[in-house]
């Protein structure tokens, strides 16, 4: 459980599950026509368990938490969730079909970040960022856990993570100041 001290939400990991699994779900029946099945929920370190080689897709998150989120898949599935979601076949991994992976992460973790605002407040979200190549190793620079899902589908596996925390900058304008409210009007 995570506990944002100086407003006093809390952000368990079975909320960043349910939201992981459930938007992953949506996207791909409702985008993508495919059936997809989550796996034994994993948890990380600075290093997220992701292929050596094929593909990630990161995205970031910001507000009063902040964070990233990532899928993580082979070339081979990268080609079949682009061919699913842009209705046409893909041989290798090219322009388009990373593309198609940025957009589907940015339907997924927005999805998430929807979900989890009703308990941490308003995020922002980042344009994602594709990266695709062999012998790889992503890494962040956050000591925070990362909540790993795995996903089976048609026997290929892709991985959505997430590593979210209390954004201790968006707490406070100068020690012992609080942020001034906003207001939209």
């Amino acid at each position: 459980m995570i506990t944002d001290m100086t407003t006093s939400q809390v952000l368990s990991q079975q909320d960043i599950v349910a939201a992981i699994v459930s938007s992953t779900q949506d996207v791909f029946s409702t985008m993508l026509g495919v059936e997809i099945t989550p796996g034994d929920i994993l948890t990380a370190k600075a290093d997220v368990e992701a292929p050596a080689s094929g593909l990630v897709s990161l995205i970031g998150l910001a507000g009063s938490w902040s964070g990233t989120g990532s899928l993580a898949c082979t070339g081979v599935f990268a080609c079949t969730m682009a061919g699913q979601l842009l209705a046409c076949t893909f041989e290798s991994v090219n322009e388009e079909v990373l593309d198609a992976v940025g957009e589907i992460t940015n339907m997924i973790i927005g999805n998430v970040k929807t979900v989890l605002e009703e308990k941490v407040g308003e995020m922002g979200l980042s344009t994602p960022t594709v990266i695709f190549g062999r012998n790889f190793q992503t890494r962040s620079a956050r000591v925070h856990d990362w909540v790993v899902v795995p996903f089976d589908s048609g026997g290929e596996r892709m991985c959505v993570q997430l590593c979210l925390a209390p954004n201790p900058e968006k707490t406070t304008a100068r020690a012992g100041f609080q942020m001034p409210h906003l207001i939209t009007v």
